[in-house]
């Protein structure tokens, strides 16, 4: 299936979005549900709003983060916009990531699920959040890229907690894995499988004397190891069919 420049997901990521396949179906197909365009961003001054789409990535998956795994990533949402400036040169603007937190098995202690539950205090969540950058437009099968960070979350734990930090944040660089699927045409609704297998995770910071802890239960930091793997979802509206701005 041939593609089209779009945004990881993300989401999930994890998003999250990323970029869209697009291609005919041989069949009609129903509509699929509606969605939130509530966060496209502005569109910068003097571009033609016909031209510029609002796009939605959302995605779920599993994650692998120094030695341990995420089997459940929560569902992610990416919302960004592209289109031509007005000098012809390619633009976007980014809108948001929203997802919510990802359970780690075992916890803070890497005790078995059923004691972790048992023990709220000692659990552990990751809650994904954007890291400043971002670039979706595609070259093939590569996706582009985003960056972002993952909040460590647990009442043991300060709000600070986070892995990957503005000046050292993560970067997916997602690429799609095997074909897209056209599932709806009004509105465009395109799903596909990513991946990204290359990307390092810092240390974790901030996170006071339980820093140690954290890095030591995730293995981190980490070079090499790491894996995200998405299911995604894409659609779209052009600025002109928005009522939001």
């Amino acid at each position: 299936m041939k593609t089209t420049t779009a945004g990881l997901a993300l989401a999930a990521a994890l998003a999250l979005t990323f970029t869209a396949a697009t291609g005919a179906s041989a069949d009609p197909v129903p509509a699929a549900p509606a969605h939130d365009f509530s966060d496209c961003p502005a569109l910068p001054a003097g571009v033609d709003a016909a031209r510029w789409k609002c796009e939605l990535h959302t995605a779920s998956g599993s994650l692998r983060l120094g030695d341990r795994d995420i089997p459940a990533l929560a569902p992610m949402t990416l919302t960004f916009a592209e289109g031509p400036m007005p000098d012809g040169s390619n633009g976007q603007a980014w809108g948001s990531l929203r997802g919510g937190p990802s359970t780690v098995p075992g916890g803070l202690l890497g005790i078995d699920n059923a004691s972790a539950d048992r023990s709220p205090l000692l659990g552990l969540s990751l809650q994904p959040e954007y890291g400043g950058r971002s670039d979706f437009y595609s070259v093939g099968d590569s996706m582009g890229f985003f960056t972002l960070r993952y909040r460590a979350v647990s009442p043991l734990l300060p709000r600070g907690c986070t892995i990957g930090t503005g000046d050292t944040p993560i970067e997916i660089r997602l690429k799609r894995v095997g074909d897209s699927e056209r599932v709806s045409k009004n509105p465009p609704v395109i799903k596909y499988a990513a991946m990204d297998t290359e990307f390092g995770v810092p240390a974790a910071t901030g996170c006071g004397p339980m820093t140690r802890l954290v890095n030591d239960r995730l293995g981190l930091p980490a070079t090499t190891g790491n894996k995200i793997t998405l299911s995604g979802e894409y659609t779209y509206k052009t600025y002109d069919q928005l009522t939001v701005r």
